[in-house]
């Protein structure tokens, strides 16, 4: 929702979530257990992407979604700390 509101800058999220003076997280990513993106994380996407899937183009949040997890997993310091998408933020499709 913070994404939404400052216009859909996902990267601009990212990198606030990198700045270590920052107390700002990104929510979803990482789990205790799975090192590896969460296999329930990856069901939920496709559940709800297909239910979405005819209103998909009139998602905002569904858009700033899968720009966020596309740019979480080309992200170099999100990878090297295993932060994958899990199930929590899968949750934002729906």
């Amino acid at each position: 929702m913070r994404i939404q509101k400052e216009g859909g800058n996902v990267q601009k999220s990212i990198n606030l979530a990198k700045d270590k003076s920052s107390n700002f997280r990104l929510s979803g990513f990482g789990h205790r257990v799975y090192r590896s993106y969460d296999p329930r994380a990856r069901i939920a996407k496709k559940m709800c992407i297909s239910m979405l899937e005819e209103e998909a183009a009139h998602q905002p949040l569904l858009r700033i979604a899968l720009q966020l997890e596309e740019a979480v997993l080309k992200d170099d310091c999100f990878v090297s700390r295993r932060l994958y998408p899990n199930v929590e933020f899968s949750g934002v499709y729906g």
